[in-house]
C-alpha cells in the first residue's frame, strides 16, 4: 500500500513478520478501516510504552518478510528499542503487532455477557447440614480478602481433610490437636457479590441468619414461581449486614407457602424452569447465587435442579450440584435416590447439569469404624469427587444460636476455614 498525499515524508521499510500475525493485521485494519502502516506505527509506539515483562515472546521461526511505510523517526526509535531490550527486529515487531491486536478487537466480535453462577445445595435426606454449608459457603464467597486472610484463610488442598478431620475434636473434648495444621497461603477470597436463596418452608437459613420469614398473605418466592404474584422479587431481598462481607451478601428468606410448591407449580408449562424465571431478574445483581434446596424428591428439586444446569457459553463447572452428606450409611441411600432423579432429569430436558462435587459434614473419626469407612468410600466414587470434609464442631451450633453467619461468628474456626477450601476447589 503506497503512503497517501500528505504521508510523503515515510519511506518503505521492510521487517520480517508470522504469516498468521500479517493476516490478522491486514483484516483487523480492514475492519478499522485504517490504513495498514497507520496500525505498525501505533503498534510500535504501544509497545515502546509497554513493560517489557508485560509483553509476551512471540514465535517467529519462519517468518516471511512484510513490508511497511514508516517515517524515518519511527524507524529508528523502533530500532534502538529492540536494541535496547536485546531482541531481533522480528521479535520487536511481532510482539507490537500482538498488542495492537489485542488492544484493537475485532468490532464483530462481542464478548460473552458475565453469567451469575448457581449451586444447587442439596440432598433429599433431612439433617445432613444443607443450611450450614450454604450459609458457609455464602460467606466464603462474599468475606472480605484482607480480613480471610487475617482468619487464616483455608485448608491447604482437599486432599489431606480427611486427616484434617481426624485430628480437630469436637468441644468438650480434651483430646488435643496432635499435628499442627498450616494455612493456605494461596488462597484469595474473591469478594463476589452473593445472594442466598432459602428454598426450603421449613426456613432453617432464614432463621439461622436472624432474618424473619415472609408472610404467607404477601408475595413470596413460590408466588413468584407459580405467577401468583406482580412486581419485583428484589423487594423480598434482605441484605446481611456485617462488616465482613462489605454489604456483598444478601438473603432472599423462605415463607411457608413453599410446603405447596409442588401444587402451586404442577400446571406450570415448563414447570422446570419456573425457579430460573422467577430469579431471573435478580441476576444482574450478583455473582453468585446459592440455593438452599428443601429435602425433597418433588417438582420444586426438579426445578433447582435445571436452575443449576450448565447454560449456552458457559464454561464447564462454573454452575452445578453440590451434595451436602454425612459419613454413614442413611446418607448413601439418599444420594443414590438424588442421583437418579439429577440424571433423569438430564435425559428428560436434555440439559447437562455438573456434579460440582460432594462436602461430607459433621465428620469426626472418633464415632468409629462406620464413620471411617464411609469417608472412605465417599473419596472411592471419585466423580463426584470430594470437596470439602466439615469437622463436627460447636462453632457452627454457636452461630446458629447467635443468629450470625458463621464466617462472621468464627472467622478462623476450622468449619469455616473448610468453607473457604470449598470455595477455592469449585473456583479453581
Amino acid at each position: 500500500m503506497l503512503p497517501s498525499d500528505d504521508q510523503t515524508d515515510r519511506q518503505k521499510v521492510t521487517f520480517k513478520l508470522p504469516a498468521s500475525l500479517k493476516a490478522d493485521l491486514k483484516i483487523r485494519a480492514a475492519e478499522l478501516r485504517i490504513d495498514i502502516q497507520d496500525a505498525v506505527t501505533d503498534a510500535m509506539d504501544q509497545w515502546k510504552d509497554a513493560s517489557p515483562t508485560a509483553v509476551p515472546q512471540v514465535d517467529t521461526a519462519g517468518a516471511p518478510p512484510f513490508a511497511t511505510w514508516l517515517t524515518e523517526a519511527s524507524k529508528s526509535q523502533f530500532k534502538a528499542e529492540c536494541s535496547e531490550r536485546g531482541i531481533p527486529y522480528v521479535q520487536g515487531l511481532a510482539q507490537a503487532v500482538t498488542l495492537w491486536l489485542t488492544e484493537h478487537p475485532s468490532p464483530r466480535y462481542r464478548p460473552p455477557e458475565r453469567t451469575t453462577r448457581r449451586l444447587v445445595v442439596c440432598n433429599q435426606k433431612g439433617g445432613v447440614g444443607k443450611t450450614a454449608v450454604t450459609a458457609g459457603l455464602g460467606g466464603a464467597f462474599a468475606e472480605d480478602a484482607e480480613l480471610a486472610r487475617l482468619a487464616g484463610g483455608a485448608f491447604p488442598g482437599n486432599t489431606g481433610l480427611a486427616r484434617l478431620a481426624a485430628l480437630l475434636p469436637d468441644q468438650g473434648s480434651e483430646t488435643p490437636t496432635t499435628t499442627p495444621i498450616e494455612a493456605d497461603e494461596a488462597y484469595e477470597a474473591p469478594q463476589l457479590r452473593v445472594l442466598l436463596v432459602d428454598y426450603d418452608p421449613q426456613g432453617h437459613l432464614t432463621k439461622q441468619l436472624g432474618v424473619k420469614q415472609l408472610l404467607a398473605s404477601g408475595p413470596s418466592l413460590a408466588k413468584f414461581m407459580a405467577r401468583q404474584t406482580t412486581g419485583d422479587i428484589h423487594d423480598l431481598v434482605v441484605p446481611v449486614t456485617d462488616e465482613r462481607f462489605g454489604g456483598r451478601l444478601d438473603l432472599l428468606p423462605s415463607c411457608q407457602d413453599a410446603f405447596l410448591l409442588d401444587v402451586m407449580i404442577s400446571t406450570a408449562r415448563n414447570r422446570q424452569a419456573t425457579l430460573e424465571q422467577a430469579l431471573e431478574p435478580l441476576e444482574a445483581h450478583y455473582d453468585v447465587i446459592i440455593i438452599d434446596c428443601p429435602p425433597s424428591l418433588g417438582m420444586a428439586m426438579d426445578a433447582a435442579i435445571y436452575y443449576g444446569r450448565e447454560r449456552d457459553g458457559e464454561r464447564e463447572g462454573e454452575s452445578g450440584i453440590v451434595i451436602v452428606v454425612q459419613a454413614e450409611d442413611s446418607s448413601a441411600d439418599a444420594y443414590t435416590m438424588l442421583v437418579e432423579q439429577i440424571d433423569d432429569g438430564m435425559i428428560d430436558w436434555r440439559i447437562t447439569t455438573t456434579y460440582l462435587g460432594l462436602v461430607v459434614n459433621l465428620y469426626d473419626a472418633r464415632d468409629g469404624h462406620v464413620v471411617t469407612s464411609s469417608l472412605s468410600e465417599w473419596y472411592a466414587l471419585e466423580e463426584p469427587r470430594v470437596i470439602g470434609v466439615i469437622p463436627r464442631r460447636k462453632e457452627q451450633r454457636e452461630a446458629a444460636r447467635a443468629r450470625r453467619p458463621l464466617l462472621a461468628y468464627d472467622p478462623s474456626c476450622a468449619q469455616s476455614r473448610v468453607m473457604r477450601q470449598i470455595v477455592k476447589e469449585i473456583s479453581s
